[in-house]
């Protein structure tokens, strides 16, 4: 796998980052709506470890971006972008936060209940026994488990999507696996939300109201530690703006905005 994709002609002055961790490919209908005005990298993060996956997109921005570039982080992604802002400030000039997870712990503990009681009965059910399986240390083929587990929560994270059409690739447990558990440790011990002091560029954070991921983890304590703050609430809206029939359309608009 390439480690970035592009959309359009040099230079590239922004980059999407895609979620996951280790579903590399979902953000190519927001890069797609960019390129019409201007260039974009989509890079797939394929490392392993934390540390590695911020080293791996330190060097596709500085080998391919137009620096500063505008990082556009969406659900884990936005996490990624947050940290590798906070290290390499002089490689990114604006951080937009799309539908980012909380970034302290005490607005996490919902999510999970939250997308089960969306799910129809038997939905649910299955849903369920896939994450049993997936904590399983016998099961085997887990990236088919997480992908089937992925086509589940589309559904619960939407509010009223024009389509569930997912452009990610092939999911990857390991990736998601070690990368996430990291990723929650750093937010359960704070270093998540201290990185605020090594922020240097403005930060716009995108949220949909029927997001299962609450608007509140994010808007709060960034409000709280950032001076250079923006946030915007979609209303009608889940987890992925492009795809909701009433955001959609102010998604994008923001976002040309922005950029």
């Amino acid at each position: 796998m390439r480690p970035v994709r592009k959309w359009g002609p040099e230079p590239y002055p922004v980059a999407v980052i895609h979620g996951g961790p280790g579903a590399p490919g979902e953000m190519a209908q927001v890069a797609r709506e960019l390129s019409s005005v201007k260039s974009v990298l989509e890079p797939f993060q394929t490392e392993t470890s934390l540390e590695g996956q911020i080293q791996e997109l330190r060097a596709v921005l500085s080998e391919h971006g137009q620096v500063p570039v505008t990082l556009i982080g969406f659900s884990w992604g936005a996490f990624l972008s947050w940290m590798v802002a906070a290290r390499y400030p002089a490689l990114v000039k604006k951080l937009i936060l799309v539908s980012s997870p909380p970034f302290e712990e005490q607005y996490a503990a919902s999510i999970t209940k939250t997308r089960l009681g969306r799910l129809k009965s038997q939905q649910r059910d299955e849903a369920q026994s896939l994450l049993l399986q997936i904590d399983d240390p016998k099961t085997l083929d887990k990236n088919a488990l997480l992908e089937r587990m992925g086509c589940l929560l589309l559904a619960a994270d939407a509010f009223d999507p024009v389509t569930l059409e997912n452009e990610a690739f092939h999911c990857q447990y390991a990736i998601f696996k070690s990368v996430w558990d990291e990723a929650v440790e750093r937010r359960r011990n704070l270093s998540l939300i201290r990185l605020a002091y090594s922020i240097r560029c403005p930060v716009v954070a995108i949220h949909g109201n029927c997001d299962p991921h609450p608007a509140e983890g994010v808007n709060v304590p960034l409000t709280r530690e950032l001076s250079d703050f923006k946030f915007i609430l979609l209303n009608k809206c889940g987890h992925r703006p492009w795809i909701e029939r009433n955001a959609s359309e102010a998604f994008f608009n923001i976002l040309i905005k922005e950029v």
